[in-house]
């Protein structure tokens, strides 16, 4: 920084910087005969790149030499890096977001830092150079890419920069996202329900469609969501058949909930589902003939019936 007017104290005002390659003893010097200057540029074609240089600043004038600044470190113009990352791998973490990581570059980087890295991400059918560009700042080898289209294969290359610009880029690698969520609520009809099937057991048999905008290559499962009424807990069965059988107490009210779900996550639950209880004495009924299977437990039997219809 220059030194204002009134604290230059006569004419003839100027500047001595000194500098020398760190670690060196001897100084060299150049003035700066202007007080207006506030830089000297040192030329040397033979000057490796990113070399470190201690530099003093001092003053003059008429009468003679004043102080230096304290001693600071700078650096010549460093070069972009030359050598690319290593060892990047990539892993899908939903249907719109990956996860990508690597290794610094091999090489010493002694003709520059690098400040950070730069991802590039580009979908199957696009082109590279219109890639989606994320960059990070420091020593970080890993980041997040986001936005992403769901069930699609994508390309992802790293590279390092800094102040010079970027260095040569990976290999690329490939990684396909995960299915899109279920976002439809399957719909229930629980007309079907029927609520006593022989003496003294329980079946319902639930009519189960299930529409909404599922791309064909999606593979659908359903999850069986069962409870007694005046418990919080929930028991899941999960299936990608039609029916699953569930044993219920006489005397329980029971709540069912239907939910799809596939790689890409759960989707939303249908309405809830009462079946009501059966009372003791009509469960056990007024004989032997009751068959034994059904007084020690109830057999609940839910029968779903899958449509998958694409809305595309």
């Amino acid at each position: 920084q220059t030194v204002p007017e009134e604290l230059q104290n006569g004419g003839g005002f100027g500047y001595v910087v000194a500098f020398r390659p760190f670690g060196t003893i001897s100084w060299m010097q150049t003035v700066v005969a202007s007080p207006d200057a506030a830089r000297y540029v040192f030329r040397n074609e033979t000057l490796p790149p990113f070399s470190p240089y201690e530099v003093k600043v001092g003053v003059y004038n008429n009468k003679g030499e004043g102080s230096f600044s304290p001693v600071t470190v700078v650096y010549s113009a460093e070069e972009e890096p030359t050598k690319a990352p290593t060892t990047v791998l990539a892993r899908s973490l939903s249907a719109s977001d990956v996860e990508v990581s690597w290794a610094p570059p091999w090489e010493s980087q002694h003709k520059g830092r690098i400040q950070g890295y730069e991802v590039r991400c580009w979908r199957h059918d696009e082109k590279e150079e219109n890639a989606k560009r994320i960059r990070t700042v420091g020593n970080q080898t890993s980041t997040r890419v986001s936005n992403l289209r769901g069930n699609a294969l994508y390309h992802l290359a790293v590279r390092a920069y800094n102040t010079a610009g970027t260095g040569p880029s990976s290999a690329a690698v490939n990684v396909t996202t995960r299915k899109p969520r279920e976002s439809k609520q399957p719909l229930c009809d629980p007309t079907a329900c029927r609520s006593i099937r022989g003496r003294g057991c329980r079946a319902a048999s639930l009519g189960q469609r299930v529409s909404g905008p599922f791309l064909p290559s999606v593979s659908l499962s359903l999850q069986v969501l069962y409870r007694w009424n005046k418990q919080s807990s929930t028991s899941v069965i999960e299936t990608n058949k039609t029916s699953v059988e569930l044993s219920l107490p006489f005397d329980e009210d029971y709540i069912i909930e239907i939910r799809p779900f596939s790689d890409g996550g759960d989707g939303s639950s249908s309405e809830q589902i009462r079946i009501p209880k059966i009372s003791n004495a009509y469960a056990r009924g007024s004989g032997s003939s009751t068959s034994s299977a059904c007084t020690l437990s109830a057999i609940s039997t839910i029968m779903l019936s899958l449509t998958a219809r694409s809305s595309l």
